[in-house]
């Protein structure tokens, strides 16, 4: 079974505690929380306050994905906030070995994101240092977005990466994902799901959650 990590950019920020209780209460394992600069991405969403309180709220991870420029300055506070997993943008870091180990120093699971049009192969000299790869199925800034087909073939070749190399690696999928495509993503070899609109919108969204995990 798939791990899911609902993803707080669709919550209801008017009644942010009620959705933390109700993910917690949940059989999602994950909170993925988004944190955007208006700069590496054309979009704001919030930032450490606002994760210091969730944080609050849970004693499950927190998967803290940054879709900031400079992610390395701002390890120390995320890690401060509660973040249990810190992802960073392989297209945001040109010292990347250096980012994830200063976020594995800091105690934490280093992740690395990759944009729809960046290859995986990329990956390839840095795998074996990273807990977490999101491959972005969306391109990042913005909820909402529908899933990119290509995205499947993308994770059957992490997949063989992962596998080849005898890894623990965990592949995460990011965008679009909905209870239609769910189950192809997991076949392909994902093993985290993060679901946004598909969880907060839904009517019963821990009935969503329940969905997703029988997938």
């Amino acid at each position: 079974m798939p791990i899911i990590a609902p993803s707080f950019l669709a919550s209801n920020f008017l009644k942010l505690e009620e959705e933390c209780a109700m993910v917690h209460n949940s059989p999602a394992e994950w909170f993925h929380l988004d944190v955007m600069d208006g700069r590496f991405v054309p979009n704001i969403s919030f930032g450490l306050p606002i994760i210091e309180n969730i944080r609050k709220t849970t004693n499950k991870i927190c998967d803290v994905h940054l879709m900031i420029l400079d992610p390395g300055n701002y390890a120390a506070a995320f890690k401060k906030a509660g973040a249990d997993n810190l992802t960073v943008h392989i297209e945001a870091c040109p010292n990347l070995h250096r980012n994830l180990q200063q976020i594995k120093e800091l105690g934490m699971k280093a992740g690395v994101a990759v944009n729809p049009h960046t290859p995986v192969s990329l990956l390839s000299d840095i795998l074996h240092d990273t807990d977490i790869v999101c491959l972005m199925s969306v391109n990042p800034g913005f909820g909402g977005q529908k899933f990119i087909p290509y995205t499947i073939e993308k994770i059957k070749q992490l997949r063989r990466m992962i596998d080849e190399r005898g890894l623990s690696t965990l592949i995460e999928i990011d965008g679009g994902v909905t209870l239609d495509n769910a189950a192809s993503i997991v076949a392909a070899g994902a093993d985290v799901l993060v679901a946004g609109s598909s969880v907060f919108n839904a009517a019963n969204p821990v009935e969503a959650i329940k969905a997703f995990k029988a997938v």
